[in-house]
């Protein structure tokens, strides 16, 4: 049994920035996760031309900023190096391979009790922890929906997470299923690159540039009130883009802000395939009923043919198969039941960094938050 202080469970942007603070504020902790390397989302399953959807200012990483030199909106490989020279900056050593088997509450040593498994070499340690941070994160793996007839499809069918570019696409027809700002990117890599690309819109979304998405942070971080914010945006989007209800495009009923808060649902940033929508380049279809065979069959009554399917249909927590004893903070599916800002701090020292639903901006907000808190109850625990 290893006795640590801060035990820390996942080594992406929000593991990488709780310990970041902490080391700031001179409280030793580990680091442990299941992959082989930290970033592991950000590295091995997002697609090649993914940006940063939100300028750099918004998605720097607890006390380091981007360099001058970077880009507004970051591409992928340049975010990677930024988070690999901030592990290098704040000396972070996570434990790769170690994988959280079972974690439960001791009350008669009042600590965490964590089980890990390195992956490579199949070697147990067990951690006695007096405080616990979950940093696996909101998108810690895919979601995959059940459609009727979807394990039958003859095509290639992956999840968003595992798709890369659209050299293997050209010339197919290809539906994406699933319209969040994966699901347009993808969709626009695929008909810009001779592929016939289709999307799924199954529910009213926001559709705004990056100008209006930047605007719209910085009257908000400015305390204008969101309401106000979300009329100006609503409006310049209409004026931007017209009414795309004859596209299949339909507005919510509140505004992108408030509805991020609410639901944790983001607008989605426009990168060119509304232009492809518009022009028919990309077919716009309903909800999906059923697939049969090749064929995919829609609410409305549509048919088409598809040979292959991709599931832009977002990311789930796991942290509910292994934590125990955290229901104070977790619900069943693994995400805070407190809403923000009050969804970072459970009982008996425990924690978890990158649930906010707010990217990179809302795991800053977390890990100093966590950070702070811990280092005022060890000052309290100290002797006179």
């Amino acid at each position: 049994m290893e006795s640590v202080v801060v035990l820390i469970v996942g080594a992406g942007p929000s593991g990488l920035s709780i310990a970041a603070c902490l080391s700031q504020l001179s409280v030793p902790y580990v680091i442990v996760e299941r992959e082989d390397c930290i970033a592991s989302l950000w590295r091995n399953h997002t697609y090649d031309r993914l940006k940063l959807h939100l300028a750099k200012e918004f998605c720097e990483m607890p006390h380091m900023p981007f360099p001058e030199s970077a880009p507004t909106y970051v591409p992928k490989l340049q975010f990677l190096r930024y988070v690999d020279d901030y592990v290098e900056h704040f000396n972070i050593c996570p434990r790769l391979n170690s994988s959280v088997e079972s974690c439960w509450y001791d009350e008669v040593s009042s600590c965490w009790v964590v089980t890990t498994r390195d992956q490579a070499n199949d070697m147990v340690t067990n951690y006695a922890a007096r405080f616990l941070v979950v940093a696996t994160g909101e998108n810690s793996a895919g979601n995959i929906p059940r459609i009727p007839g979807l394990g039958d499809f003859p095509g290639h069918v992956i999840h968003s997470s595992n798709y890369r570019s659209e050299s293997s696409y050209a010339g197919k027809s290809v539906l994406v299923v699933g319209c969040g700002n994966s699901g347009m990117d993808i969709a626009y890599d695929l008909s810009s690159n001779g592929a016939n690309a289709s999307i799924v819109i199954r529910s009213p979304l926001h559709i705004v540039t990056k100008e209006l998405i930047y605007l719209g942070m910085k009257l908000a971080n400015w305390r204008f009130p969101l309401k106000f914010v979300d009329f100006i945006l609503v409006v310049l989007s209409y004026i931007w883009f017209g009414n795309l209800s004859k596209y299949g495009i339909v507005r919510p009923s509140i505004g992108p802000l408030i509805l991020k808060e609410k639901t944790g649902r983001s607008a989605v940033i426009d990168d060119g395939a509304t232009a492809l929508i518009r022009r028919g380049d990309i077919k716009v279809f309903g909800p999906i009923s059923s697939i049969k065979g090749n064929v995919v069959e829609f609410d409305d009554g549509k048919e088409s043919y598809f040979d292959a399917i991709i599931l832009a249909t977002g990311y789930v927590s796991t942290a509910g198969k292994w934590l125990k004893n955290g229901e104070d903070m977790m619900n069943k599916d693994g995400m805070p039941k407190k809403d923000f800002p009050n969804h970072w701090k459970g009982f008996k020292g425990l924690y978890c960094v990158g649930f906010a639903r707010r990217g990179l901006a809302g795991i800053a907000v977390d890990a100093k938050n966590v950070a702070n808190d811990i280092k005022a109850a060890l000052d309290m625990m100290a002797p006179m």
